[in-house]
Formats: structure tokens, C-alpha cells, sequence
């Protein structure tokens, strides 16, 4: 698979780069914004594969990162996953916000990246039908559509990554029911990484602001979240 590294320090690039084609990534380097978003232009003479996936750094020198994310997400659905060292809250849930489908904070864990990397990657993506024959979810003022991922409150439409939407409709499915912070991290992340738990945070806290009903997931200290009832709210 082709990967986007988004990276304006060039040694910092030629090592990440050497891990990633280890684990059968072709990876192709741009040191800014600009380069970023000329590489993602589509290929007229269709010669090459299309990236998979685009691993952006906050601090570019010609363009801020999330700017160079917003443009991306305008144009294309290509999971996207920031590598920042702000590792504040705030800052997180702007950039999935503006469409970043993970985040990784500096200095990380190649293995961790990988992870991360192969999770994105399994997502499918917008639109993608599910195999269930529960095509719509409904509690409350919240209504989810499974087949086209689409999430309305009220009737009017909520934009969510792809991981805010697994995350939503996994908890959409048994309002009430505690899902531990493992069960989730499985079912949503595929993976049993202990460290993928603030990512969870992170994702709770993106929800509760995008749907502006704070309230609606639970956090039960100690064990995990639960979507509240709509009577309760």
C-alpha cells in the first residue's frame, strides 16, 4: 500500500520511512503542505496506485497542519492521521474536527504507529454498506443511518470521522448497556492496545461536542461508557 509521510524534517523522514517499508508500506515523502496536496492530485495516466492512507505532522513550514487536513478531507476520504506534540485535549478534537481520523503525539511508539496505522486502514470507507440487516438506528433526537454513515440530530446532519461514527453506532445499538473501555477498543480500533484508551477519550469528547448533547455518552469511572437513555437527558 502507497502512504503519504507529510514530514518537513528530513532525517526524522528517511528513518520512518525505512520502518514503514519494513512492514510493506511505499512510501512517498513530502516535506511540506504544498507537496502534500500536489501528491494527492489524481493520477490522469492512472500509473500509479492511489495512497492509503496520509501520515501528516502538525509543523509544516509553509502551511499549519491542520489547514493542510482540512484541504485534504475537502477533497478526498483518505484516512489521515496527525502526528502532533500538542497533546492537549483541545487540540486533539480539532483536528478530528477537521477531519483527521487519528492522531499520534510525539515521541511515539513505531509499533504503536504501525497499529494505528493498520487500524485506519481496516475502517471501511463512507458509504460502505453493512453487512447487518439494521440499516437505521434511532434514540431520541439522534438518528443514525448504517448504510451511508450519515448521523442527524433533530434532522439536521452531524459530520463524523469514521471512527466517531463506529464509536457512536456501537454504543447506539444497546442505549443503557456499559461498554467496557476494552470492548470497545476492540470492536472500534481492532486492536487490544492498552495505549489506544486516550484515544478513546479523545473520540468521546469529539461526539459529545459535534452532537452539542454533552450529556449523551456516560462515562462510568472504572469500567467505560454508556449511551444515556433518552428519557434521562
Amino acid at each position: 500500500m502507497r502512504l503519504l509521510l507529510v514530514e518537513d524534517d528530513d532525517h526524522v523522514a528517511a528513518a520512518l520511512s525505512a520502518v514503514l517499508a519494513k512492514h510493506g508500506f511505499e512510501v512517498k515523502h513530502a516535506r511540506n503542505g504544498e507537496e502534500a496536496l500536489q501528491a494527492l492530485l489524481p493520477d490522469e495516466r492512472c500509473t500509479r496506485p492511489p495512497f492509503g492512507v496520509v501520515l501528516l505532522d502538525l509543523g509544516l513550514p509553509d502551511q499549519d497542519g491542520y489547514e493542510v487536513c482540512g484541504k485534504i478531507r475537502k477533497r478526498s476520504s483518505i484516512p489521515v492521521i496527525m502526528v502532533t506534540a500538542r497533546a492537549d485535549v483541545r487540540s486533539r478534537i480539532h483536528g478530528l474536527n477537521l477531519g483527521a481520523d487519528d492522531y499520534v503525539v510525539k515521541p511515539y511508539d513505531t509499533g504503536e504507529l504501525i497499529a494505528r496505522i493498520h487500524a485506519v486502514i481496516r475502517r471501511p470507507p463512507p458509504g460502505a454498506r453493512p453487512e447487518s440487516d439494521d440499516t437505521e438506528l434511532r434514540f431520541g433526537r439522534v438518528q443514525i443511518e448504517l448504510p451511508t454513515r450519515r448521523v442527524s440530530v433533530d434532522g439536521e446532519g452531524v459530520q463524523l470521522t469514521r471512527k466517531e461514527f463506529d464509536l457512536l453506532a456501537l454504543l447506539a445499538q444497546r442505549p443503557g448497556v456499559v461498554f467496557r473501555r476494552e470492548q470497545i477498543i476492540s470492536e472500534v480500533w481492532r486492536t487490544s492496545w492498552e495505549g489506544t484508551g486516550r484515544t478513546l477519550e479523545v473520540h468521546v469528547a469529539s461526539l459529545r461536542s459535534k452532537l452539542r448533547m454533552p450529556a449523551l455518552i456516560e462515562t462510568v469511572r472504572g469500567v467505560g461508557y454508556r449511551l444515556v437513555a433518552p428519557a434521562a437527558l
